[in-house]
């Protein structure tokens, strides 16, 4: 139910002023002072940038808007009463380290990259043999995953156009292959039969379809956020019928309890995933809702790649007992 409730949430939100940080008058004011006084060829006096900051692309206008968010957040909390931390450029005023804008999303997201990692080694090491058809939809699953989250990690170190568009194509992409291969397990579109192959080039056709035009919609025609996030809920809210569905079937089969892993998994990531819908302003400057539910993805992958090597055994085991 939590995604077709986050989607009522969507359809009935209305639009509101969120990143009112970077309006305030003396935001502004902080920003043109400091611009002044060190950028340019006219400034008064240049701060040299560290070279681990200059490697990031952190240049002196750049130096001067993080500098004045956290001056105007630190004076926001010290007056009295304490106002409230606001955004600024439609983010957080989180306090970089070794000049990654937001710390622990990118360590949360090399975490998903190591669970990945991970779940790899457990298909091929020689826990999944190569006659099992599936073994091959597994393997790029998991080589998605890494593009996936070192794309995130670049994304939340630094914050650019570009580095946003390809962390959301290489989200939409991971989340569209996540419905894509749990369609072909449940319908075995994966044996050597004519039928299964037909199916599966069709199948394949239709999402390389719909992600082309999805990404054709964002890039041509609009950046949109709610589409964005529309799109990869549907996918995820699919994909998450499909191996609830996948699961029962697999335990009434088997009437083992590794067979129910996917519908704890399901249940484990809309929990994390509802973190999104409760932002707060970041602990400590840094640990925010976005990061926590990066976290939260870390162990329900780990689980999930136990599970399909599970599934995949018992799968060879029954088919080694029908042949004898």
């Amino acid at each position: 139910m939590l995604p077709l409730l986050f989607l009522a949430f969507l359809f009935l939100a209305s639009p509101v002023r969120a990143s009112i940080g970077d309006q305030l008058p003396e935001f502004k004011q902080c920003l043109e002072i400091c611009k002044l006084e060190n950028c340019g060829p006219d400034a008064a006096h240049q701060t040299p940038i560290p070279l681990h900051r200059r490697l990031l692309f952190w240049t002196c206008p750049a130096e001067c808007d993080y500098t004045c968010q956290q001056i105007i957040t630190s004076r926001r909390l010290a007056s009295h009463p304490p106002q409230p931390v606001v955004q600024f450029h439609g983010k957080w005023p989180f306090r970089r380290v070794l000049g990654m804008q937001e710390p622990f999303s990118v360590l949360f997201s090399l975490g998903n990259f190591a669970a990945h990692w991970y779940g790899l080694r457990k298909l091929v090491r020689p826990r999944i043999p190569p006659a099992f058809t599936m073994r091959p939809f597994y393997e790029r699953l998991a080589k998605l995953g890494f593009v996936t989250w070192i794309l995130s990690a670049v994304f939340h170190t630094r914050d650019f156009r570009v580095t946003e568009q390809l962390d959301y194509f290489a989200a939409g992409a991971s989340v569209l292959y996540g419905m894509y291969y749990a369609a072909v397990r449940l319908g075995r579109w994966d044996r050597p039969t004519a039928e299964a192959r037909a199916r599966l080039r069709l199948w394949t056709a239709l999402c390389l379809g719909l992600y082309a035009a999805h990404v054709g919609y964002l890039k041509l025609w609009r950046w949109d956020y709610t589409y964005n996030t529309l799109a990869c809920v549907a996918c995820g809210a699919v994909q998450n019928v499909l191996w609830c569905t996948f699961s029962w079937k697999r335990y009434r089969q088997t009437r083992q309890g590794w067979a129910l892993w996917p519908v704890g998994v399901v249940v484990w990531v809309l929990v994390a995933m509802s973190l999104e819908l409760f932002d707060f302003p970041p602990l400590w400057a840094a640990l925010d809702a976005h990061s926590l539910w990066h976290l939260g993805t870390i162990p329900p992958a780990v689980v999930f790649y136990h599970f399909l090597v599970k599934d995949a055994q018992d799968e060879m085991a029954r088919s080694a007992r029908l042949k004898a």
